[in-house]
């Protein structure tokens, strides 16, 4: 499929297109099972379980975690306990794992992304409660409108242009090491199985039946009897924090990242909150029970969200080239079925599918924008019309770098309803969360099938996959996310800080009331993040390389001044065991980091979701 000879002229688009299917899809997309009950089953129990994990770690850190390789690796290992058990008569097939990675990724990542960012920041406004079924049809919707978004630019990013997508690229190279070397993905599954084990028993000992480890005993120590400018670092939320689950987000990070937050922590908890506390300007709602986080974060959050914002926005300058070249080659967007003489007629999803689905989805989400919104129909079908026009960026981007930009190109619809709509924040916050969910949806379809292109897959098949793991997945996320958020105030504060949710809500309330509605300390905040924020990728795209480790990352400074200070030191924690691990046993850390990583994630969160359920009145438990 590549030209050995330099000179030779470059194989056109259609000789690509049927290389590929006679020397990579025939004989195997054509022959083996890939779209059965099995894998659909199978992808929509993992997906709709990291889904779990995926809202908890997400109102923690405002980060989300891939699902696709954790699913395969589970899955493929799944499925060989059961064959040695003969529960089962054969085994999963490699394409089946591919279409169950699809499924998966759209139980556990596409109806959920909304969830942490738009919907909280719109709680938190409101005050008010999204009821199940609203929550439901919204997130069914924006993801439905980004797997349709996916179909017209397959043929274009993958098949034509062959853009990496690296993160597609690792799932299709995992798949063949698992299939190949089988004993390789036991042994993941197993650690991530005790990893799991281990991170659920510290949540039950610590919330559950003893209190083993209550928050408020050992939590404060190493740290109980440091002070800052006379405040307790444990006031300060500089305490140690007794469980797994940010040592293994930490563990997933860059070590970069992981010191990144620990500074930020320190400059923001141990020097400019005390600082603000003597001068008057962070006082506390209610002085009997000392300074809360949600106290800290009315001041702090405006430093991080502007250095967040505005880090996320440089990149994309630096990409300018590249989403020109998306944007005009909007034209040349074409999906399957061209013809009888199209060679992958039967295998790519055709055109008449992108628009049945396209535009029932957006007739749903205008209707609901104007029904439970009150936003206007042109305004609604306006963030529709935007969302084709990200969507290509997202894709772009994320082909090239592995990166999917839906904070930026939230912010981007923000800032243009900012200037449409200024004194509305409800249509700020709700037709950014339709453009930035549906381009972020159609990227992971994108990703998942480059990892089927890579195998020899039927794009078709994988579409029907990933539509299919949108019910579940969005059934499973409106349930927790009722259990988990019963009402606005558990968000922003010490259980779920949920710094996304805030950046976006910052936003919202900057565009309606305008600038000098802040404290003239947080408006100087404001402009120092922003500026800190400019100069940081700046520094880190140009100064030689053996001077960028010494550049914080901005995404991590920034976040450290909207999550306490005791889930930064968790997760530094966790990058340097992980960095330490690496140095010591590379093969060891290849093979499992990241189970026993996510394991500790999976474990803590899904245990603290089951403890909270058992804590709810109709179980009389409480």
């Amino acid at each position: 499929m590549t030209v050995l000879d330099p000179k030779a002229a470059a194989p056109s688009f259609e000789q690509l297109e049927r290389e590929w299917y006679e020397n990579v899809y025939k004989g195997v997309g054509d022959t083996g099972p890939q779209l059965t009950v099995r894998a659909i089953v199978m992808g929509s129990i993992l997906g709709c379980v990291m889904s779990l994990t995926n809202i908890y770690v997400g109102l923690k850190t405002g980060w989300g975690l891939g699902v696709a390789i954790t699913a395969c690796i589970l899955s493929f290992s799944i499925w060989k306990a059961m064959r040695g058990m003969r529960l089962v008569r054969s085994d999963f097939s490699i394409l089946e794992n591919n279409c169950m990675q699809a499924t998966a990724t759209a139980a556990g990542v596409s109806v959920g992304g909304t969830m942490i960012s738009a919907i909280a920041a719109m709680m938190m406004i409101t005050g008010k409660v999204m009821d199940f079924w609203v929550l439901f049809g919204w997130n069914v919707l924006l993801a439905v409108i980004g797997v349709a978004m996916a179909v017209p630019m397959k043929r274009q990013l993958i098949n034509r242009e062959q853009l990496r997508f690296p993160s597609g690229t690792a799932a299709a190279e995992t798949l063949r090491s698992l299939y190949a070397h089988g004993g390789d993905g036991v042994q993941k599954a197993r650690a991530l199985a005790v990893a799991g084990l281990l991170g659920g028993s510290v949540a039950w000992l610590r919330d559950a039946t003893f209190r083993f480890m209550p928050w408020n005993m050992p939590g404060s120590l190493p740290f109980g009897s440091l002070a800052a400018n006379g405040i307790p670092w444990s006031t300060l939320t500089m305490k140690w924090d007794m469980g797994l689950i940010m040592i293994g987000a930490g563990a997933l990070m860059s070590f970069k990242v992981g010191w990144s937050l620990l500074l930020g922590a320190v400059i923001n908890y141990l020097v400019l909150v005390p600082m603000m506390i003597q001068q008057g300007v962070i006082v506390a709602s209610n002085p009997a029970n000392g300074f809360a986080f949600r106290d800290i974060t009315r001041w702090s959050l405006w430093i991080g969200a502007s250095m967040m914002v505005v880090s996320s926005f440089v990149p994309l300058a630096f990409q300018a080239k590249s989403i020109l070249r998306s944007l005009s080659s909007i034209r040349g967007i074409r999906g399957g079925g061209g013809g009888s003489q199209d060679p992958l007629a039967s295998v790519e999803v055709p055109q008449t599918w992108f628009w049945a689905f396209f535009l029932t989805a957006m007739v749903g989400v205008v209707a609901m924008q104007k029904i439970f919104w009150d936003i206007s129909i042109p305004m609604g079908v306006l963030s529709v019309l935007l969302t084709f026009v990200l969507s290509v960026v997202a894709c772009r981007a994320t082909g090239e770098t592995d990166t999917t930009p839906v904070g930026p190109l939230g912010k981007v619809t923000q800032l243009t309803y900012g200037i449409l709509a200024p004194s509305s924040m409800t249509t700020n916050i709700m037709t950014a969360s339709a453009t930035a969910n549906a381009s972020g949806c159609a990227a992971d379809l994108l990703t998942n099938l480059k990892c089927g292109y890579l195998l020899g897959a039927n794009s078709r098949k994988q579409f029907l996959a990933q539509m299919l793991g949108i019910l579940p997945g969005a059934i499973v996320v409106g349930l927790a996310w009722n259990v988990l958020v019963p009402d606005a105030s558990v968000l922003g504060g010490d259980k779920f800080p949920a710094p996304s949710a805030m950046v976006w809500k910052s936003v919202a309330e900057l565009m309606s009331h305008g600038v000098r509605s802040l404290h003239p300390t947080a408006r100087m905040g404001a402009l120092l993040g922003a500026l800190v924020g400019l100069i940081l990728p700046l520094l880190d795209r140009y100064l030689p390389e053996r001077y960028r480790k010494f550049v914080p990352s901005p995404m991590g400074l920034g976040l450290a001044f909207v999550v306490q200070g005791f889930n930064c030191i968790s997760m530094f924690v966790g990058a340097s065991l992980a960095l330490l691990f690496g140095k010591l046993h590379e093969k060891l850390a290849d093979t499992y980091v990241v189970p026993v990583a996510s394991g500790l994630i999976a474990g803590e969160s899904i245990m603290a979701i089951v403890i909270t359920v058992m804590q709810l009145d109709f179980f009389h438990l409480t």
